[in-house]
């Protein structure tokens, strides 16, 4: 999870491989440990510790097992640096199995912690121990991505944010990487087309035939035998290329000419009708966080300089003029206008800003001129962190994805090895079979082999559903926790910020006399309750809406722990708790308050009750329609743990329709209570904890997977959580939920469609029923139909 303590210890002596097998599993079970990894060869332990655990209790309790075990092991702390992070560009990576494997190397070189290339936006994102390590790290992986596919341009990601691109050049960028195909190729596959015609309408002898197919089957597909060649002189044998090239290389040798050049055309125009799929699919995702401020309006002196948004320092003005993105956070000091916050927050009705009011960068303005103190640098800016959370979300894959690009690595080798005993076995095993129909079988099964229709599919399925809830307002940090959350169980909510609104508000003015009105009443509280700064007083305050004047008011006295005693025009006036009733012996039907959720303020005005003014934190708006929902959607379980006094909670419990509501409680306390519903008999799925993000860290952190609310601008939100919801929404679960299940039912009907072609396809080629068109069909065929199905994640409903 996010907020983890790592440790590393060094076990000197350690010469078991058994013990140390028993030693991680051992550790693995201590309280508070997330992950217990031992590596024998290197003879390290690596522990991560919940933050809210007790390290140094873990760290005893390992050594004990330890010296259990092996009694002569010397086990010391290897001191831990924080991991650098470096992304760079894969300019022009057109093949998933290639991204798979270059991100396999990656990880292999001395001194990478973790290595992720994200195929849908192309980058590989390496962490390493040590930054000097650096230069020597990004080198060997630029070789290795180079090797694995030429042709393709490693940049630095930080180099190419600072690079001030036209938008003639950004074009010219764009089209060169995303078209998939120049002119060249367009001009050379038609030719290669032609020839082909030429070579089935026209009866040529068998020689011209084969010079005339040759040369077709070279221009539509040499590029593809040629990179397999080179790819197989480099040690990477089994991808694309090569299949295609053996299969129609292969039927040339058994004289299918036609069917050879046929079979590569068909590829090619695949490949090309999957690269634009791709590439479009790329662009939908890119445009769904067109976020990103372009320039920002500096004020210098009495001129507007037009700069960068990393130029611009905190206390510096700005200028956002409408129709313009506000491009950092700040206070507006000047103007009113209305905000398309849509792009952070989901939401689409417009917001109002003056003067005073924070303002967030990613936000359109709409229609006025404001004036802005920058409040924070771009790379802190909330737009920044969007930016950031959703591109390297990738980088936490989640376990189908994990699967499938491990199924990938064995399933074509098998095949091939397949293809290969098919080719040879039956024609010396069976009577009158030959080896021309057999090979050909044998192809028929090389070109079905290849899984490009899973590995690009399925993460972009994932990162399409990122894509979708960030557009929503739903942050995910990764594709592991969109994964995890098909599977929620039991939701626990806390109370203040979450539920409620977290700002306490008169809700209730109760007036027993009719001497005054109930505006009159609220008078006299307020001005009671004027000298005093509590929260319940200025909420009075604000309630009143009026100035007070303070002359009105003589002997005033706080009585703490009880209330406020004032003479207020003439008139003694007594505001206060139960406690100061009774202390004043002042005599009221208590029944009337029993029902009330919140705090109650009596009034006392005269030594006459008067009535009580009720102040509480308001339940949300879409609360009630939050959990009826999450029901909806199968969550067995609704609790909610609150630090208010148990009335309070337990009306609110009732009001929302929970299960369960426990109240009074300290933040170590809920985080003892939440261990107590994880580890209830029967619980099978994910438990999820919604806090506020900001005091609710610790829980955020020990639940399956941790929810902030009203996240926007919060970096204890970010940090703690793994879903960040950028309003203060609590129906935004159920949305982020159903945006789960979507991307997950595409994702297995992705799954599902391609391995049922394959397998078909496959058992109809061993069967001789299958030709190569069928076998093409199954490969590209197949990558293009789950690719434009993967899109559909980008138009999952939230409501």
């Amino acid at each position: 999870m996010s907020s983890t303590i790592k440790k590393e210890l060094i076990l000197e002596g350690l010469d078991c491989a058994n013990c140390a097998t028993k030693i991680e599993d051992r550790v693995s079970k201590l309280e508070h440990v997330t992950l217990s990894s031992m590596n024998f060869a290197t003879k390290t332990l690596t522990i991560e510790v919940l933050q809210t655990g007790d390290i140094d209790q873990v760290m005893n309790d390992t050594t004990a097992i330890v010296a259990k075990l092996e009694p002569d092991v010397v086990v010391k702390e290897k001191v831990i640096t924080k991991a650098e992070k470096k992304i760079l560009m894969l300019m022009g990576l057109g093949c998933a199995n290639c991204a798979s494997k270059i991100e396999k190397e990656v990880k292999n070189i001395d001194g990478v912690v973790n290595a992720t290339v994200d195929f849908v936006s192309k980058k590989l994102i390496i962490e390493v121990r040590h930054k000097r390590e650096l230069p020597r790290i990004v080198e060997e992986a630029t070789k290795i991505a180079v090797r694995i596919e030429s042709g393709i341009k490693v940049v630095d990601m930080e180099v190419h944010k600072k690079k001030e691109v036209s938008e003639d050049n950004r074009h010219e960028e764009s089209g060169h990487e995303e078209d998939g195909i120049n002119k060249v190729e367009i001009i050379r596959l038609g030719s290669g087309f032609v020839l082909f015609l030429v070579g089935l309408l026209m009866n040529f002898s068998p020689m011209i035939e084969l010079v005339v197919f040759l040369t077709s089957y070279l221009l539509v597909g040499g590029s593809v035998v040629l990179k397999a060649l080179r790819n197989i002189s480099r040690g990477q044998v089994f991808d694309e290329n090569f299949l295609m090239g053996v299969a129609t290389i292969g039927a040339f040798a058994i004289g299918e000419y036609p069917e050879g050049v046929a079979v590569m055309l068909f590829y090619q125009v695949g490949e090309f009708f999957q690269s634009m799929a791709v590439n479009h699919s790329r662009r939908s995702i890119t445009a769904l966080m067109d976020i990103r401020p372009d320039f920002a309006n500096l004020k210098i002196g009495d001129n507007v300089e037009k700069v960068s948004p990393e130029d611009v320092a905190v206390g510096d003005t700005i200028i956002v003029k409408p129709g313009e993105k506000v491009p950092l956070d700040g206070k507006v000091l000047s103007g009113t206008s209305m905000l398309d916050t849509s792009a952070i927050t989901g939401e689409s009705v417009p917001r109002e800003v003056e003067t005073g009011d924070d303002i967030l960068s990613g936000t359109i303005n709409k229609n006025g001129l404001l004036t802005v103190l920058v409040t924070k640098e771009f790379g802190e800016s909330t737009v920044s962190k969007i930016l950031d959370l959703v591109q390297n979300a990738s980088s936490r894959k989640a376990p189908t994805e994990n699967f499938i690009t491990k199924f990938a690595r064995y399933y074509t080798p098998a095949v091939v090895f397949i293809a290969l005993a098919l080719a040879i076995i039956p024609p010396l095993m069976i009577p009158g079979a030959t080896f021309s129909e057999w090979i050909y079988r044998a192809l028929v099964f090389l070109v079905v082999s290849c899984p490009c229709a899973l590995v690009i599919s399925i993460p972009l399925g994932f990162f399409g559903g990122i894509g979708g809830a960030s557009k929503a307002g739903i942050l995910m940090k990764g594709s592991n926790y969109l994964e995890a959350l098909n599977n929620v169980d039991t939701v626990v909510f806390d109370k203040t910020g979450t539920l409620t609104k977290g700002v306490f508000k008169v809700t209730k003015i109760v007036n027993l006399t009719n001497q005054l009105s109930d505006e009159e009443l609220l008078e006299y509280a307020a001005y009671t309750e004027s000298y005093s700064n509590h929260p319940i007083a200025q909420s009075i305050l604000k309630a009143y809406k009026n100035n007070v004047d303070k002359s009105m008011i003589e002997e005033y006295d706080e009585i703490s722990g009880y209330g406020i005693q004032a003479k207020v025009k003439g008139k003694t006036v007594l505001a206060g708790n139960l406690k100061l009733m009774k202390k004043e012996n002042i005599s009221f039907d208590e029944g009337r308050t029993k029902d009330e959720v919140g705090t109650i303020i009596h009034m006392v005005i005269d030594q006459k009750y008067s009535g009580f003014i009720v102040i509480s934190d308001e339940i949300k708006e879409d609360s009630k329609r939050a959990i009826q929902e999450l029901r909806k959607l199968g969550v067995k379980k609704l609790v909610m743990l609150t630090g208010d006094n148990k009335a309070i909670g337990e009306k609110i419990g009732q009001q929302l329709g929970l299960d369960e509501v426990y109240s009074e409680l300290l933040p170590h306390q809920k985080v003892e209570k939440l261990e107590m519903l994880e580890g209830r008999e029967g619980r099978k799925g994910k438990l999820v904890f919604v806090g506020d993000g900001i005091n609710d860290a610790p829980v955020l952190t020990r639940a399956d997977i941790g929810i902030a609310m009203g996240g926007i601008g919060s970096d204890a939100a970010i940090e703690a959580a793994d879903v960040v919801i950028m309003t203060d929404e609590p129906s935004k679960i159920a949305s982020a939920i159903r945006i789960a299940k979507r991307t997950k039912t595409i994702v297995w009907q992705n799954i599902i469609f391609a391995f049922a072609v394959k397998g078909i396809v496959l058992v109809l080629g061993a069967g001789g029923l299958a030709t190569m068109w069928e076998a093409v069909f199954a490969d590209v065929g197949v990558a293009v139909l789950a690719v434009f199905n993967a899109m559909r994640v980008l138009n999952s409903k939230t409501q």
